[in-house]
């Protein structure tokens, strides 16, 4: 049945005999959205080989020790081959490539690298005008570190403000105060600010505070891996 108003006059008028109706239907057109994958637009095909596929999880290796071999993988849409693929990572205000690839049969691609240097920077894929951030690469080093916190909770930090046992960060004797710094011990990972001054004991590069300690689930004093 089709939705319909029935619009009725006010105030008649008496010449006319009676109250007139007036009807008047309503018809309601079905709203097509069109998808992006639908074959009818012209401009579907150029619209499609801009996407990018996002990259398999489980098939990508971007927590590595400095030399050691990293690698992304991933596909395009549509599966193409022959399409350049470009890795490229975060360098403070511009991005720069770091691996090429081209697309095999499906659109299947595989970027490896080996980065030299100890560093935690933003990754982004790009293909054709498409570009897509797909994480962050952790390239690490061994340090030694120590914590601290019982007894000194309340003390004034050297980057402002005061420990407590919730502060997350870590000293350090020259790097600037807020620089993040990106910790592993085992399977776990924590990025946190320099908030303070120290180790003063020989041969530790960093003191984890208490909430730091924990969440690395880090026993004392030891090694660990740091990427900054």
């Amino acid at each position: 049945m089709r939705p319909s108003i029935d619009v009725r006059a006010r105030g008649a008028v008496p010449a006319l005999g009676a109250i007139c109706l007036a009807t008047t239907t309503l018809i309601v057109l079905p709203t097509v959205a069109q998808s992006d994958d639908s074959d009818d637009s012209p401009g579907t095909a150029v619209a499609q080989a801009a996407r990018v596929a996002d990259v398999k999880p489980g098939h990508s290796r971007l927590n590595v020790i400095a030399g050691r071999r990293a690698s992304v993988t991933g596909r395009t849409r549509p599966g193409i081959a022959g399409r350049p693929v470009l890795l490229q990572r975060r360098a403070r205000h511009h991005w720069v490539t770091i691996a090429r690839a081209t697309s095999r049969a499906g659109g299947a691609f595989t970027l490896r690298f080996r980065p030299r240097k100890p560093a935690s920077s933003r990754l982004r894929l790009l293909v054709d005008a498409t570009r897509r951030e797909i994480g962050r690469l952790n390239v690490y080093r061994r340090t030694s570190v120590s914590w601290y916190g019982p007894g000194l909770y309340g003390n004034k930090l050297s980057c402002g403000g005061r420990l407590t046992p919730g502060t997350l960060g870590v000293a350090h004797k020259t790097l600037p105060c807020g620089t993040r710094v990106t910790l592993r011990h085992g399977n776990r990972v924590v990025r946190v600010p320099v908030v303070d001054r120290g180790p003063y004991v020989g041969g530790r590069e960093f003191d984890l505070t208490a909430a730091t300690r924990a969440r690395l689930g880090f026993g004392g004093v030891g090694s660990v891996l740091v990427a900054s």
